[in-house]
């Protein structure tokens, strides 16, 4: 067996500081580079335009979709649009899981924490991923039966960020 046959890791970028979703979106350009085809499924993102959408346009085999409605009110007050939302984007999720070599999960880990999806469903998902598919999730604050599940766990750490000087999101930045 060649000592590089692929065998699809379970990986989480999580943590308080920024570059969670960045990081993943360089995994899905170094696996575009091999031909892979990439799912990058977004659960919280939807209702405005950030670069990656323009960027996703640029590549036959990667596949952006955004399922979420945008801004998610953090105060205990979700709407069941939101939840319903992320139900369906994990499904689809679910069900692209053998279509593609890596699926991206982006912001799930918000949606576990912000109770629009199951801690349960989730592992449920990464249990019925094939073994050659690489699955990423992406969120801060990633359960350890998340972090347990997963072959490799990053956490990005905030150390300075600009927005504490009053700098706005950057666009090509944040967005």
């Amino acid at each position: 067996m060649d000592s590089r046959a692929r065998q699809g890791l379970v990986i989480v970028h999580t943590g308080n500081g920024k570059g969670k979703t960045t990081a993943a979106l360089g995994l899905a350009f170094r696996a575009l580079g091999h031909g892979f085809r990439v799912l990058m499924v977004q659960f919280i993102k939807g209702s405005w335009k950030y670069g990656e959408l323009a960027s996703a346009k640029k590549f036959e085999n990667f596949t952006l979709v955004p399922m979420g409605r945008g801004f998610v009110s953090t105060d205990g007050d979700i709407a069941e649009e939101d939840r319903q939302a992320a139900a369906e984007a994990l499904e689809f999720a679910r069900m692209k899981l053998p279509d593609y070599d890596m699926v991206i999960l982006d912001e799930v880990i918000y949606a576990l924490g912000f109770g629009l999806v199951t801690e349960s469903a989730v592992l449920e998902l990464i249990a019925a991923k094939p073994p050659g598919t690489h699955l990423v999730l992406t969120g801060r604050n990633a359960p350890e039966k998340i972090v347990e599940a997963a072959d490799l766990v990053t956490e990005m750490r905030e150390i300075k960020h600009p927005y504490k000087k009053g700098i706005k999101a950057q666009r090509g930045v944040e967005f």
